[in-house]
Order: C-alpha cells, then structure tokens, then sequence
C-alpha cells in the first residue's frame, strides 16, 4: 500500500521503518517539507522527497520505499493514513491535511493526549471528555478512525516477540472494514490474532488512552518499556 506516517518522532520513525520493510511504500509527514529528522529517515531507507513542488521521486529499499514531505503531501496520495504525531497537536496537524486528503481513507491513530508541560509523569488530557480518537473522527467524519498500538512502547509495537509470553493489542473503530485492514496490518507485524481485541466502536478508545497513566507508573517503576499488557480469560470465555 501507499502509506503516510505522520510524525517524524520516535514512534512515527519505527513504523516508517517497519512498513518499508515489509514493502509498502511509505512517505512520511512532517510540518515542512525539509525536516531534518524526515529527510535522514528517507535517505536511511534510500528515499527522497516527495509532493511540495513536484520534488524528487522517492526511492526504493530492497522491499518498500520511503520518501518524505509535508503532512498534505504524505498524506494526499496515500491509501492508508498513520496518525504518529503528539495527541495534543494531531487535530492541527489533520487540518493541514484537510478533510479531501482524508475522505475514505483508514486513518490509523496511535497517539495519546499526553501533556508534559508539568514534567513527568505527564497528564493525560481527554478532549471534551472522550479520546483523540472521538476528536479526529469528528472533525474528519469521512475517513475511518481506527485507534491502535497505544497501549505500549514503540518496539514493542512492530516486535511484539520483545515481550515474551501472552499480551495483546487493543482495536477500536466505528467502520469494521478499516479495523479489518488494521488488524491485518497488525498481523505483519507481528501480533497473532488471538492477540488482537477489537474493543468495538470508537468510543472505546477513551478506555485505552485512560491506560496512560498505569503505563507511567509502570515505566517509572521498571525503567524500560519493554512491558506490555495482557488480559487473561477464565477457561471457556
């Protein structure tokens, strides 16, 4: 697929890498089309720009392709949106993409609405009392909400054998044909389908960004965030 990572951050550049590798053509999104952080990961991956001012084709690795631009231009051509930037600012960030470069595409939202400006551990900020999720999926009611991948660090989420042992990844989403496509997406990944637990619609998701906090503490308590959680069933259920 043509797949745009928005977010140049440590999260959006794991999942940048890990989609190349598994052949998708990947042009990830940042503010300007000259990022720094953007432009090293394209040319890490043999990549160039992409959009703006009808800039370089991108180039290819020996399975996928990375190139970078601006959020409108990662975002525009691609068949599959990942949102990977800060809770706080992706309602900003989608309105520079606007609402043509969004309509009927999966919109894959692994962020949290995490706010820092107090120090750590930081407060969880929950707009208007539901998730970022709810947010982006009302003001884009045409793309497809799917929230994933939140609930724990970035290696674990494109290597869950990092962990061993059972744990799992949360699905939430109005549209059952994008959680499909998420879901497996999430299988290349790694993550076994008795693994993945669809949540239902995308109120759900005010669930897993309420997970931040014990998240925190955990990664506070243990140091590292080489963690993840299970949910362990009664014989039967």
């Amino acid at each position: 697929m043509k797949i745009a990572v928005l977010g140049t951050g440590e999260v959006g550049r794991r999942l940048a890498t890990k989609l190349v590798s598994l052949g998708h053509e990947v042009t990830m999104g940042s503010r300007t089309a000259d990022n720094p952080e953007a432009a090293k990961w394209a040319e890490e991956h043999g990549g160039g720009s992409a959009g703006g001012t009808g800039g370089g084709a991108s180039g290819g690795t020996a399975s996928g392709s990375a190139a970078h631009g601006t959020f409108a231009d990662a975002a525009t051509p691609a068949e599959l949106v990942v949102n990977a930037t800060g809770g706080l600012v992706s309602l900003a960030v989608l309105e520079s993409v606007g609402a043509d470069g969004l309509r009927g595409k999966v919109l894959v939202d692994v962020s949290n609405g995490l706010d820092f400006s107090e120090g750590f551990p930081p407060k969880v900020v929950t707009p208007d009392g539901g998730s970022v999720a709810e947010q982006l999926q009302k003001a884009f009611p045409e793309a497809r909400v799917v929230k994933t991948l939140n609930t724990m660090t970035n290696t674990v989420m494109v290597d869950p054998g990092r962990v061993p042992g059972h744990h799992n990844v949360f699905l939430s989403g109005d549209d059952e044909d994008a959680k499909a496509v998420v879901a497996e997406l999430l299988g290349a990944f790694g993550w076994a389908s008795d693994r993945i637990i669809d949540l239902g619609d995308l109120s759900s998701a005010r669930a897993t960004e309420q997970l931040l906090p014990l998240w925190l503490r955990l990664y506070g308590k243990f140091g590292t965030g080489d963690f993840n959680f299970a949910v362990v069933t009664a014989p039967g259920v």
